[in-house]
């Protein structure tokens, strides 16, 4: 038998259905989710910029060009030299008995280094005033002869050439005398060289010779080696063209020499760090060597704490001119392409314009811009970007290394990412919920 239901009680079944708890928790959590979805819509519309729903015009970064003195500065290669080396030789030869010295320290001129045996040489000078004596000796009686032979000689006692052989006599004697003097004086000289001294002061290096060994045999031995380092030198070269390109902008009234006392020096060490002692230029040689086309240089540099060392291999600012009313840029500013130099200039109506011009080295990580900006004029530094063809920009003051415009972006970027991960995680839920009735 079929059985059939009527009308009257499927409805009470379906009203009861649509009212129950499940069915309800689902509709309200869809009506959340719809919510927050027009929320996340409405907060990322663009908003409107100006009338009419138009974009305001892009924010740029600019400096002002200020016209001044500003010294050309060519940084090269450079290493450092001793300003005054002297070699320790053994003079005399002989046993070195002992050495007189810490090595590596500071020695002042004249203070004893090594000592060699002196004997053979004592003994020489001994001999030597010996022969002295003797000769003295032998002058007195030659000398007594020729002064009993005058009288003699006048009243013709005795020949003429007896006289006269007394005569040589005496001066030989005078001769030998001064012979044996120069001996002794050659014999004292030996006994110093035994003695060895600083012939100037500085520091001095390690002993080349160890105490016992034969040195003075033949040849002048190395003992040591002393170099006076302050002041220190600093040999560097230059570009030939660079020199004579300089020196014409300088006669043309274009550059002007730097300083009355030459052009000044600064040093940066391997690591990067800037001595903080300036020098001067001392020279640049007359000759270009005809391999490289360099002309070579060199400054003196102070260095009372003795901490740059001979051989060491530096960086040499040099500021060899100033430019009159020059403008120092930074280097993000300009652009460099084979065509020439420009940069971008803000105009009063807010027109982003390129201009060339004409730079003359860097300072302090600026360009020295020589010629093509007027005092005043807005240069852009940052937002190249953002440039759209002829859309105007807006000039704001630039700031180096500023990060407030980036956190905001992150912070933004970051919220975004937050509020859609909790979106999509809520969307399964709800449709679980659906799926299950």
């Amino acid at each position: 038998m079929l059985l059939t239901q009527s009308p009257s009680a499927t409805l009470p079944l379906a009203k009861a259905r649509l009212y129950h708890p499940r069915v309800i928790a689902s509709g309200a959590a869809a009506a959340s989710l719809m919510l927050l979805l027009s929320a996340c819509g409405q907060g990322s519309a663009p908003p409107a910029g100006g009338p009419g729903g138009a974009m305001p015009p892009a924010e740029v970064g600019v400096v002002t060009a200020t016209p001044g003195d500003v010294g050309l500065i060519t940084e090269l290669p450079g290493r450092l030299e001793a300003s005054r080396v002297a070699q320790v030789r053994a003079r005399a030869a002989g046993i070195l008995q002992k050495r007189l010295f810490v090595e590596g320290s500071d020695v002042r001129a004249g203070q004893a280094l090594f000592q060699i045996d002196a004997s053979p040489y004592e003994a020489t000078l001994a001999s030597a005033q010996a022969s002295v004596a003797k000769a003295e000796a032998n002058l007195m009686q030659a000398s007594a002869q020729a002064e009993r032979f005058k009288p003699l000689i006048e009243a013709k006692a005795i020949s003429q050439q007896e006289f006269i052989n007394a005569q040589a006599a005496q001066k030989q004697a005078q001769a030998d005398v001064a012979v044996a003097r120069a001996a002794v004086q050659t014999a004292r000289i030996n006994v110093a060289y035994a003695n060895i001294t600083a012939p100037i002061a500085g520091r001095i290096g390690r002993a080349l010779v160890t105490e016992g060994a034969l040195v003075g045999q033949g040849e002048a031995t190395q003992l040591a080696v002393i170099q006076q380092i302050d002041p220190i030198y600093v040999n560097f070269t230059q570009s030939a063209a660079e020199v004579m390109k300089l020196r014409e902008a300088m006669e043309s009234g274009q550059l002007k020499r730097a300083g009355s006392q030459g052009a000044s020096v600064r040093l940066l060490l391997e690591d990067g760090r800037l001595y903080p002692r300036a020098g001067k230029l001392l020279f640049s040689d007359l000759t270009v060597d005809s391999t490289s086309g360099q002309i070579t240089l060199r400054a003196e540099m102070p260095n009372p704490g003795g901490t740059l060392l001979p051989g060491l291999f530096v960086r040499v600012r040099l500021e060899q001119a100033q430019a009159s009313n020059a403008i120092s840029l930074p280097q993000q500013a300009v652009t460099r392409s084979p065509q020439g130099d420009s940069v971008m200039v803000v105009t009063p109506e807010g027109q982003a314009v390129a201009r060339p011009v004409k730079i003359g080295g860097q300072q302090n990580g600026q360009w020295v811009i020589l010629s093509g900006l007027q005092a005043g004029e807005q240069v852009m530094v940052d937002g190249f970007q953002k440039l759209r063809g002829p859309a105007p920009v807006k000039a704001v003051p630039w700031q180096a290394n500023s990060p407030a415009k980036a956190a905001s972006a992150s912070a933004g970027a970051s919220a975004a990412t937050s509020a859609v991960a909790a979106t999509s995680a809520s969307v399964p839920a709800s449709a679980a919920v659906s799926a299950a009735r």
